[in-house]
């Protein structure tokens, strides 16, 4: 396992829409491990596959409920809201407003290419939507209602 260089804003490649996987493979599985050690790391609660440079719709999530694994997500449903400072280790030291679902449930497949079924509420909803719209090229920059403000790493 390795730590990878987080792609910042402004990097090219957080622009582009991500392929699907079509199976599992060394490398791929390389990949997920390198990108939880660089997700733990940074002390993020959620990292998608681009943010590392690869463009693979691959992304990983720990909301503190232990890691979890999403290959090809999509979501499913949504529900009600919620608007809080969200912040993305592709944009550091900034935060902002952002509107999200309350409620989501996604389809995903596992590391063994099983499909699988999610719903989360508040944090986990928020993380699932935020990483999947890296997988489409966007970042939560163009969604924050107001301006950035600095963060400290104490907040994060």
């Amino acid at each position: 396992m390795a730590i990878r260089e987080i792609r910042i804003q402004g990097d090219e490649v957080l622009t582009k829409v991500c392929k699907e996987v079509t199976k599992m493979t060394p490398r791929t599985e390389e990949l997920i491990e390198d990108m939880l050690e660089t997700m733990y790391e940074a002390n993020g609660v959620g990292l998608a596959a681009p943010q590392v440079g690869i463009l693979k719709r691959i992304v990983v999530i720990d909301v503190g409920e232990g890691p979890i694994v999403m290959i090809n997500p999509a979501i499913l449903e949504t529900g009600g809201s919620q608007t809080g400072d969200e912040g993305c280790l592709s944009v550091p030291g900034k935060a902002g407003q952002v509107t999200r679902p309350n409620y989501v449930k996604a389809r995903f497949q596992n590391e063994d290419m099983e499909e699988c079924v999610i719903e989360g509420e508040e944090l986990l909803a928020r993380a699932i939507c935020h990483e999947l719209e890296h997988l489409d090229g966007h970042l939560y920059t163009e969604k924050v209602e107001g301006t950035l403000h600095d963060v400290s790493y104490e907040e994060e």
